[in-house]
């Protein structure tokens, strides 16, 4: 389907990235209807507070920045480093709506940073949103001068529905800008976000081919500040996007071992503005004369250019040349290669899926006297209670459901910012969007839980419509919360708007405190074209591309939050036509799975580094020298986690993976990977996956992933019933207390300490598996502690039907002395 064209209000600050992200927006058809800009205060009065926004017409003379003032003239010689908004430069702005012929508002910035935190709580804000309450108009944080500035241009432009800017590394900027626009009810558009470790066309991309393809698109930008020991003020006014400036400053910076992403300026350590572009954007271009820059020196290695005299200059006109807009390709070269393996006839694929090689456990074999301990992990299910009527309205039940949530966190002393992860089943995709209304407001604060979402239809109890399963930790459990919530558009991944983050990040935990180990749930990823956030189009090779580009989601966000090995996973597919069809979907997704845990080859691995905020406020960075804050992305899996048994039989590292058929899922995907657990901060040698077959109960066997500290075993275990005659589902509870135990067993550990375990998440078979929903129904709270997931079919990597899985987290210590 086209994409959807927006009218987008372009944020600039007059630097290279804010209007390179300005033409991927003209790239993909989108309309600019105007131009922002806040630019610094002249004074800190209330008044200041008050001032209107000045908005400049393309047709309007703008009269030049007035002459460099002589002597001692503080206020023309401030910069304020603000980590948000560039200010240098700033005096040449208004020429900007005569160049482009697009109207420019600009405002004063008013406040200053008071919210130091990564990720931008709006509701933490006490001035409020208007921008002018408070202690005068330093009060306020300066992320809310956004506010009145926009709502300036959408009264002039009410057709303005997105909002773009120039981020590319700091999540600072990115989650200020998000929450300003959505406030608005404006998109966030960053194209721009991860680029640089993103797959580039040009086969020698290099750390600055981001430079490089402004250059290809006729930017022509200047260096107006550096800050960096690599950088002095003779790279002042360097045309930065050009073969020889972009050689200068990179070589420049690498003498003193700058971190990745400061050939960018992406830490700080140069800033510049952009005097003439392609002609769908200048129609003109800004000229400044050599005596209108003057250096501003500030001290500590950084200066700046004070410009004035600026005029603007007529461009001769050219031909019908295209203007060259380099998209990042759309796929990794790994997943590249898988999506071309799953596309082979089966004798022709690689390795087939193996993660049923059994064996046995290498770290348990050293077990000492253990017991269970408590992992510090609540889960609870959620449905409408008994008393409610069956014609209840989505919306009514949805809020039924919700109220119960806030009464369970009330009861344990928790708030819903701490939730971890959500699963939601619905019986019609169709009332997602009433159901996400209600659920929404359980959160206001920044990183909601991680989400699961799909369609069982038929499969839920009777006169209900929606299942909520959580899981959020003790309130005993110290904090350590992190997360990853990217709602701009961009060539990344897919953004996550509403109430849901990619990832949630929290500690593993053994009797209530950290074990080292850091457990990351990451939400269900479909197969939305990041760019345009639609499904691809529709053709014979679609659902192999579906499979990957979801896949490839899943690991983008993985290796973002440095994930090393998943513990298990499955990909829930809408129900297709005929189980044999649905057997070839589970091979398929087995097989491009199987080949994303192939084990390692030559390829370089692309790189990030820190942003300004990292490096003032992250630990890891404030004190870089020669070589630190050079961060290679993780490897996914991470091998040298693997005991070195296991890293030479790299077929028994695969983790289990299982396809579950289901009604429907979000937007109308063909697919969705949930990945159960995502491990991280793992040493070398202290991991491994075991296959257990045999687990003394008919029809289960098991797998397990291993992990092993100091003192601490983590377990994570997956046990599956083979679809043999039909069950009822207490039967199959009682099956599998006993298969538990065996399979523990079966690893090395000592049954007769083991206590009654339930697992926390349950997918049953209902053509197999009888009176699922019994023990579920008659309680607000779903009367169970795990989530039941109901499914028309259930497969493994090799497609064969299975009748149930069940999962386990255990944490096994030493004994209390």
């Amino acid at each position: 389907m086209p994409e959807e064209r927006l009218n987008v209000i372009a944020l600039l600050s007059g630097g290279k990235d804010s209007f390179y992200g300005l033409l991927h927006c003209i790239h993909h058809g989108h309309r600019v209807v105007a131009l922002a800009n806040l630019y610094p205060a002249s004074d800190d009065s209330p008044a200041a507070a008050t001032r209107p926004v000045d908005v400049v017409d393309p047709a309007e003379r703008v009269a030049a920045p007035p002459a460099l003032p002589q002597g001692d003239a503080p206020e023309a010689e401030r910069d304020l480093n603000s980590f948000m908004y560039q200010t240098v430069g700033h005096e040449v702005l208004p020429l900007y709506a005569a160049a482009t012929g697009v109207p420019l508002f600009r405002q004063q910035i008013l406040g200053t940073t008071l919210r130091h935190e990564r990720d931008y709580d709006s509701a933490a804000v006490t001035a409020g949103e208007s921008g002018v309450a408070g202690d005068g108009p330093r009060g306020v944080d300066e992320t809310e001068s956004m506010l009145p500035l926009l709502r300036a241009v959408l009264a002039r432009h009410p057709e303005a529905n997105a909002l773009c800017s120039g981020a590319i590394l700091s999540t600072y900027q990115r989650t200020r800008v998000e929450s300003v626009a959505l406030r608005l009810g404006l998109v966030p558009l960053s194209y721009l976000w991860k680029y640089p470790v993103l797959p580039s066309p040009s086969p020698a991309a290099d750390e600055v081919q981001l430079l490089r393809d402004m250059a290809a698109a006729g930017l022509e930008a200047r260096i107006v500040k550096v800050a960096s020991a690599g950088l002095d003020e003779g790279h002042l006014w360097e045309r930065v996007t050009s073969r020889e400036g972009v050689d200068r400053v990179r070589a420049a910076l690498k003498r003193f071992g700058a971190a990745e992403g400061a050939a960018l300026g992406e830490g700080g350590e140069f800033e510049t503005i952009v005097v003439d572009g392609p002609p769908e954007l200048f129609k003109r271009r800004v000229v400044v004369p050599e005596s209108g820059r003057r250096v501003v020196r500030e001290g500590g290695g950084s200066s700046w250019l004070a410009l004035c005299d600026a005029r603007l200059e007529d461009k001769p006109v050219e031909g019908e040349a295209k203007t060259i807009v380099q998209e990042p390709l759309l796929m990794d070269a790994k997943f590249e290669r898988i999506l071309e393996d799953v596309a082979l006839p089966k004798p022709e694929r690689g390795t087939a899926a193996a993660s049923e090689v059994a064996g046995r456990s290498t770290l348990l074999g050293r077990l000492g006297p253990t017991r269970v301990h408590d992992d510090g992990l609540l889960q609870r299910a959620f449905l409408a209670n008994a008393g409610a009527p069956d014609d209840v309205s989505i919306q009514e039940e949805t809020r039924l459901v919700v109220d119960s949530v806030r009464a369970f966190l009330a009861s344990k002393s928790l708030d819903p910012s701490q939730i971890t992860n959500t699963i939601i089943i619905l019986r019609d995709m169709a009332d997602f969007p009433k159901v996400n209304g209600e659920y929404g407001k359980l959160f206001v604060k920044p990183n909601p839980p991680s989400r699961i979402t799909i369609s069982c239809g038929s499969l839920l109890p009777a006169g209900r419509s929606i299942a909520l399963y959580l899981t959020v930790p003790d309130a005993r459990v110290g904090q350590g919360r992190d997360g990853l919530h990217v709602q701009s558009r961009s060539y990344w991944a897919p953004a996550n708007i509403g109430p849901y983050s990619q990832a949630i990040d929290i500690p593993v935990s053994c009797g209530l405190e950290a074990t080292g180990i850091r457990a990351v749930y990451v939400a269900g990823q479909i197969p939305l074209l990041p760019a345009s956030m639609s499904l691809p189009p529709p053709s014979d090779t679609s659902l192999r591309l579906q499979v990957v580009l979801s896949l490839q989601h899943l690991w983008r966000i993985g290796q973002e939050l440095k994930i090393q090995c998943w513990t298990s996973a499955v990909v829930y597919f809408a129900r297709p036509a005929s189980a044999d069809e649905m057997e070839r979907k589970a091979e398929l997704a087995g097989q491009a799975w199987a080949t994303a845990h192939a084990p390692p080859d030559e390829d370089d691995e692309a790189k990030g580094g820190p942003d300004l905020w990292d490096l003032k406020y992250n630990p890891q960075f404030m004190s870089l020298s020669v070589g630190e804050g050079q961060s290679t992305k993780t490897p996914l899996p991470d091998w040298s986690i693997f005991t070195m048994r296991q890293q030479n039989e790299p077929e028994s590292c695969i983790p289990p993976l299982f396809s579950v058929e289901i009604e429907s899922l979000p937007r109308g995907s063909d697919v969705e990977w949930h990945a159960h657990v995502g491990l991280k901060q793992l040493g070398e040698g202290i991991a491994e996956i075991v296959y257990v077959p045999q687990v003394g109960v008919e029809g289960w066997r098991g797998w397990h992933t291993i992990v092993q500290t100091a003192s601490v075993y983590a377990i994570y275990t997956v046990l599956a019933l083979g679809s043999g005659q039909v069950s009822s589902f207490a039967g199959v509870k009682g099956d599998l207390a006993k298969a538990y135990a065996g399979s523990m067993v079966g690893i090395g550990v000592n049954a007769a300490g083991l206590p009654t375990v339930d697992p926390y998440l349950i997918y049953a078979d209902l053509d197999r598996v009888e009176d699922a929903w019994k023990e579920a129904q008659g309680s607000a709270e779903g009367g169970q502690p795990f989530a039941m997931m109901p499914c028309f079919s259930i497969r493994s990597m090799r497609g064969e039907r299975l009748g149930c899985l069940a999962l386990f987290r255990t944490v096994l210590g030493a004994l209390a002395s």
